[in-house]
């Protein structure tokens, strides 16, 4: 029998005490007895006022496979896996998931299981094929085809779901992509995509079997004009028009403090000093 490659998975999570303990025991007891190679689960608390780490540590009693790393500032579900990120040498595929369990452990691996065909494979709620358990509300599924829509006209990436909360890459992608990946919000996932592809990377997206989750972290307000703001700094960034920008950057993060959100870093920057 074929073995898997060594697997590193990580989920983001800040404020997740209500439900990260059943996703990491579903995911824990599914890889030891599904998966064929060696697995990792990494946490990564952000900013968390709860007791998110303590039902993260009695997960960890239960499965030695599972552990955490814990920063005690906010810095949004991008900086968190900016972080968890660098742990790519450990591993041969490194992935990510949400940390409400909206991805099933099956659903994932099968993303490790395209894995030969490109260097990023991620989950699709929008191709055929995709099975959604709970479809979003028509509110949230309009605001999300907006989305796409301004995605498309500025980064020409011609995927259907940037925003799944399910991918997976080979390890040598993500250390050579990890110093440009700068946006620490949930528009993350844009700023990742598109270094992959300008680096030359292949993207397969393969449709996903999806549970869209009560209590979901996204507001159709404060969230989405931070994400707009996100992609359009992404687009500045790659512009000829970006150097003559940098004398804004104060008022940038004006902007983002506003908003209660994470402040872009600087390509190398790292947000844990």
């Amino acid at each position: 029998m074929e073995r898997d490659p060594s697997l590193l998975l990580l989920i983001p999570a800040y404020n997740e005490e209500q439900r990260i303990g059943p996703v990491l025991r579903e995911y824990g007891a599914w890889f030891r007895d599904h998966y064929r190679g060696p697995f990792q689960l990494v946490v990564v608390l952000n900013g968390c006022r709860d007791n998110t780490r303590g039902v993260v540590e009695e997960v960890e009693k239960e499965f030695p496979t599972i552990r955490h790393l814990e920063f005690p500032d906010p810095i949004g579900k991008g900086g968190a896996l900016i972080e968890g990120l660098k742990l790519a040498p450990l591993a041969e595929a490194i992935g990510y998931v949400d940390a409400d369990g909206a991805t099933a452990p099956p659903a994932f691996y099968d993303l490790v299981r395209h894995l030969h065909q490109a260097d990023c494979v991620i989950g699709s709620r929008w191709l055929p094929g995709a099975v959604l358990h709970q479809v979003q509300t028509t509110k949230r599924r309009f605001a999300s085809r907006v989305f796409h829509a301004l995605v498309q006209l500025l980064f020409w990436m011609n995927i259907r779901d940037t925003q799944c909360g399910a991918k997976v890459m080979r390890r040598e992608a993500v250390e050579k992509i990890h110093s440009a990946l700068t946006i620490a919000d949930m528009a993350f996932d844009i700023n990742l995509l598109y270094v992959l592809q300008r680096a030359g990377f292949r993207i397969l997206e393969v449709p996903t079997e999806w549970t869209d989750k009560i209590g979901s972290k996204v507001t159709l307000g404060r969230t989405s004009l931070t994400m707009l703001l996100s992609v359009i700094r992404l687009r500045l960034v790659y512009s000829p028009f970006y150097k003559w920008l940098r004398p804004l950057r104060p008022l940038e993060a004006w902007l983002y403090k506003k908003l209660r959100a994470p402040v872009p870093l600087s390509h190398g920057e790292s947000r844990i000093k």
